[in-house]
């Protein structure tokens, strides 16, 4: 059947597709809640049609009510009629077990209860990685039950649910009594920083809080938002002259270092965070990926608050279990907090897994494999790499499986059937950039177009993903580890300029568009205005092919 030749941002806003009819099943906005910021500087997490919405802080940093309303906006203006909100995805899987082509996705209608299946000729997966809470099961309110814990225990993710809950008991945020908050990461914060404006004090207990960039004052575009950041981490490949001698000379590697212990001293002085505090025990801002982008802080904020002593920190600690006097939980060095509510702040499991069944899963070749001795050893491609000698300690590479993903985008395995693609598991810091040139990758894949190139096998694209996997832990130790595979199916954190342009590579398009001479280009700022016309550059390809 002959597919519609749909403007392709459409794919990064809509999953499935059937016949010529596109549906999106969404729930509600629940997840929303007070205090809840956007990690991105302002203007990056939008899409190249659609202006942002004005920041209303000196932070420039939208809400999570903003960029609800981004997208709202967004849907109004170009899916109009196309989209049907309110449906729970049940499962995904082929029509027959002989089947290899088509699908039949199982819903649930959220209101009514009813359920029905509906068959597509393809989907575009875009679940994401934040979708589907990890628990703990040593903590878990089944734990806590069992426990006979008195408190309220939930997931960050039903903040605002429970918020909405106090309220209609006539009760504010002090209804939640003492509050413990597990993990250190974003929620972790926004939560924490959210009560501490509202007078509720929280305990917030974690082993590493996440890495953080701060700034007295706004850095200019050239360094924020150009491929400055983007040179100084290394990336698979060195294609300039400037990245080879950043990262596999002694010298470059010593500049390379510099800048990033300057940057991260910075963040420290910029936020307040005296060397004597916990909040210094953060995770690597070179080696890792769960790294905050503040600018200036905000006195309300987080950091500001702790500096404050309106929030406490109990670090570097884990809670372990529920106390059998059932208001406290009980931490791994022996020590005990009270508490009247527990927010599991604990991240986010694997949305993929949820809606495939494990025939589904190997058919369609979505799941991670271990890696063998041979993928072990591709590691050592990337030894002459200087500026990633002395890495941190990691779990052996054998317990770090691979991805079978190409691109991030196709399972290996089902690269030739042309009926199923993955946008958002590339992890960037450009998420509105990524997903558009994502979602043009995956319409030229779709549309078979000639230009777009492709390996010549499922075995090729297997390949190459497992070569991508080794670079990842080689670049991030550990990381594989911490991040569920719905979104990490690459990595591409600081280097997402460097996977962009290779996308943009496989399309036959344009790369390195921001320009600039041998000197300047590193500091030529980014903007999503350089592919707003990337579908008439691929018309014009495809009319000449």
């Amino acid at each position: 059947m002959k597919i519609q030749r749909l403007h392709p941002l459409v794919y990064s806003a809509v999953e499935l597709l059937v016949s010529s009819q596109l549906i999106h099943f969404c729930g509600t906005d629940e997840r929303v809640y007070p205090g809840l910021t956007i990690n991105n500087v302002y203007g990056e997490f939008r899409f190249s049609p659609q202006p942002s919405l004005a920041a209303k802080d000196d932070s420039k940093r939208l809400s999570g009510f903003e960029m609800r309303d981004y997208m709202k906006k967004f849907a109004d203006n170009y899916l109009e009629g196309v989209i049907r909100y309110g449906f729970h995805i049940i499962g995904v899987m082929r029509p027959n077990n002989n089947s290899s082509s088509g699908w039949n996705v199982r819903v649930e209608d959220v209101r009514t209860k009813q359920q029905q299946t509906l068959t597509f000729d393809r989907i575009v997966l875009c679940t994401g990685g934040c979708s589907e809470p990890y628990i703990p099961e040593e903590i878990s309110p089944k734990s806590a039950k069992h426990a006979s814990f008195k408190g309220h225990v939930f997931h960050s993710s039903q903040f605002r649910t429970q918020l909405d809950k106090l309220q209609a008991e006539g009760k504010d945020e002090r209804g939640f009594g003492e509050v413990v908050i597990v993990g250190g990461g974003k929620s972790a914060q926004d939560v924490a920083a959210y009560l501490a404006n509202k007078g509720v004090r929280s305990s917030v207990v974690f082993d590493k809080a996440d890495a953080f960039l701060a700034v007295t004052s706004p850095l200019p575009d050239a360094i924020r938002r150009s491929r400055f950041l983007s040179i100084l981490s290394p990336h698979s490949s060195l294609n300039s002259r400037l990245e080879r001698f950043l990262h596999t000379t002694s010298l470059g590697s010593t500049i390379t270092h510099f800048i990033w212990n300057k940057i991260i001293a910075g963040s420290f002085d910029a936020a307040g965070v005296t060397k004597d505090s916990p909040l210094r025990n953060t995770q690597d801002a070179f080696w890792g990926v769960r790294i905050n982008d503040e600018g200036v802080p905000k006195p309300n904020g987080f950091h500001m608050l702790v500096k404050e002593g309106k929030i406490d920190i109990v670090a570097p600690a884990r809670v372990a279990s529920y106390s059998s006097d059932g208001e406290s939980v009980i931490l791994n060095n022996g020590g005990k907090l009270k508490a009247d509510t527990v927010v599991l702040a604990t991240g986010y499991t694997s949305s993929w897994h949820p809606l495939f069944d494990e025939q589904t899963a190997a058919g369609l070749g979505i799941n991670r494999h271990p890696p063998g001795p041979s993928l072990v050893k591709t590691e050592d491609e990337w030894n002459n790499y200087v500026s990633l000698s002395n890495p941190p300690a990691a779990h052996p590479s054998s317990e770090q499986w691979a991805s079978s993903i190409y691109r991030g985008i196709v399972p290996a395995k089902n690269l030739f059937n042309r009926d199923f693609a993955i946008n958002g598991a590339v992890f960037t810091t450009n998420n509105g950039y990524a997903f558009e040139v994502t979602a043009h990758w995956i319409s030229s894949y779709f549309l078979n177009d000639s230009n777009l190139k492709l390996p010549s096998s499922p075995e090729e694209a297997l390949a190459h993903a497992d070569r991508n996997s080794a670079w990842l832990r080689k670049r991030y130790p550990d990381m594989l580890l911490w991040a569920n595979e719905s979104y990490s199916s690459n990595l591409a954190f600081w280097t997402w300029p460097q996977v962009i342009d290779e996308m943009l590579s496989d399309m036959g398009l344009k790369v390195y568009r921001s320009g600039g001479s041998w000197f300047t280009w590193p500091f030529k700022v980014i903007e999503l205005k350089e592919i707003e016309k990337l579908k008439e550059e691929r018309d014009e390809l495809r009319s000449k092919s």
